[in-house]
């Protein structure tokens, strides 16, 4: 099938890519110049592992091309339509600026029978907004929302874990359009489906709330469990055999109960706010209502790993040298957006200490951000002499094949603070480090 994918950043990139590895005929279209000829060169403008590889043999292949030009939609089947919807600027709510440029944009170039997928994360309520837009051209929306994890995004595209196309409906079931909409939708997805991924038809309302529910659950989870180490922080207890215990209930799970220094990225940390304000829009604040608790407990672990490093530090860091383990705000991603390594950096800088920062993928994306930081591509290079050391991405590079001693034999002081519970304490310990964890004894 000849498909469109309208913006190619994070998601669209990648959605272009997997979709022409699975013998889909791909058009990418972007606004950006210059991502477009890094994209057409076969050259992948972000981090993301399994990218690189896909995007190759795809612009190989001919089965994906990348333009400018919005025309070349025109003869595609399927416009996938995957911008961004930032946070506003002075406001919690989603900017869907880019969305309805991009509606406006497609529009010209729809043809009777095409189907417009939208898998922007936005308001419930959107499409069903923009809904007469697409019919005005003889075209059917529907939304289907994404369900990516950066460092794992192309596993998710091609093998993903389920599929949900909110569809026109009435009385709760698929009006004639939106059942041939989602036939259509089934054919992409056709190799995923016919492996046993679940495909989901429903209303557009559910669609959306689908994305976003899910999202408010996940920061749920880890807010709690930072909640928990602040209350183990003054009792005593230990925040990692807690979650441990509790993780091992089938009904409550042990992922995502990692405490340290909180979420961040482009997704949890807006999505959550967007969904407070639409929510407030539609005279239902107080159902969400935890949710700014939820976003105020993820941004004082911020407080708390700059906290622990200056007492660590006996309360002086001014020209204190301080390396700094990560930069990107998970690993497997060079994504610096909402990063709380970067935050954390920062605020250590504006009190005084020289900070070192290093992470694998994520340094010039940092760089071009916070120019003001020192930054060194080699780990052991960026230990050197250190007084204290923070880790706040849990990359491989940190967790596993860092040892104490090695650190030890680079380093001028014995301080961690272990950003994201992922190291063995008591192995630092008996290397002669002085180990803070974020809820550990």
């Amino acid at each position: 099938m000849r498909l469109s994918v309208i913006g190619c950043g994070y998601l669209g990139a990648v959605h272009a890519a997997a979709m022409a590895s699975i013998g889909h005929e791909v058009v990418g279209i972007d606004v950006d110049e210059r991502k477009v000829a890094a994209l057409s060169k076969g050259e992948a403008p972000f981090f993301e592992p399994g990218l690189q590889e896909i995007l190759t043999e795809g612009i190989a292949s001919g089965r994906l091309s990348f333009t400018t030009d919005m025309s070349a939609a025109a003869g595609a089947k399927v416009h996938f339509v995957g911008v961004g919807t930032p946070q506003q600027a002075g406001g919690y709510a989603a900017d869907l600026t880019y969305v309805d440029a991009a509606i406006d944009g497609l529009v010209p170039h729809l043809a009777p029978g095409d189907i417009v997928a939208g898998k922007s994360t936005v308001p419930v309520g959107t499409a069903e907004r923009l809904a007469p837009r697409v019919s005005a051209a003889g075209a059917t929306l529907v939304w289907n929302p994404e369900f990516l994890r950066e460092g794992w995004a192309v596993q998710d595209t091609v093998d993903p874990d389920r599929l949900v196309a909110g569809v026109p409906s009435e009385d709760g079931s698929p009006t004639a359009e939106g059942a041939t909409a989602a036939d259509v939708l089934r054919e992409v997805y056709h190799p995923s489906i016919g492996k046993g991924t679940p495909f989901i038809v429903t209303d557009y309302a559910t669609a959306e709330l689908v994305k976003v529910s899910a999202n408010a659950f996940l920061a749920t989870k880890i807010s709690f469990i930072n909640a928990m180490a602040e209350i183990a922080e003054v009792t005593g207890a230990d925040v990692t055999t807690l979650a441990d215990a509790i993780g091992h209930d089938a009904r409550i799970g042990r992922r995502f109960l990692g405490a340290g220094i909180g979420f961040g990225g482009g997704c949890l940390p807006k999505d959550i706010r967007a969904f407070s304000a639409r929510a407030e829009e539609l005279g239902r604040g107080e159902s969400v209502a935890f949710l700014r608790e939820i976003d105020a407990i993820n941004l004082r672990r911020r407080d708390r790993a700059v906290d622990l490093v200056s007492t660590a530090l006996g309360g002086a860091l001014f020209k204190k040298n301080i390396t700094v383990l990560g930069a990107a705000f998970k690993p497997h991603s060079d994504d610096i957006r909402d990063s709380p390594a970067l935050d954390v950096a920062v605020r250590l800088h504006g009190l005084g200490a020289w900070v070192t920062i290093t992470d694998p993928a994520a340094i010039d994306n940092a760089r071009r951000i916070h120019p003001q930081l020192n930054y060194v591509e080699d780990r052991d290079e960026a230990l050197r002499e250190a007084d204290a050391v923070i880790v706040v991405t849990e990359w491989d590079e940190y967790r596993r094949q860092l040892t104490p001693e090695h650190a030890a034999s680079l380093t001028r002081g014995r301080i961690v603070i272990d950003g994201r519970n992922c190291l063995d304490a008591a192995a630092w310990r008996a290397a002669g480090w002085t180990y803070h964890g974020m809820g550990r004894p």
